[in-house]
């Protein structure tokens, strides 16, 4: 894994948990990495679903960290509203 960039150790992570979201009518992507930030933009119904902020932070963020360790938060661009680690 280390011979990875940090943005293919994202789209990794991104691909493990859009089969979930796709199920549901929604999907993910990734807008930018700064610094220990990834900001991203939830899609479909993702958008209007009104626990999108729990599936941010119990399941984006935390398959992010686990291939992207270094990362401290996801933020969804939509919301402008930051998941705290």
């Amino acid at each position: 894994m280390e011979n990875q960039t940090l943005i293919q150790r994202i789209e990794k992570a991104l691909s493990e948990i859009r089969p979930f979201l796709n199920n549901d009518g929604g999907d993910i992507e990734l807008v930018s990495v700064e610094n220990d930030v990834v900001n991203v933009r939830l899609l479909g119904t993702c958008t209007e679903c009104t626990i999108n902020q729990m599936t941010l932070k119990s399941g984006v963020e935390m398959t992010i960290k686990k291939y992207a360790p270094e990362i401290s938060k996801v933020v969804n661009l939509d919301s402008t509203k930051p998941i705290m680690g």
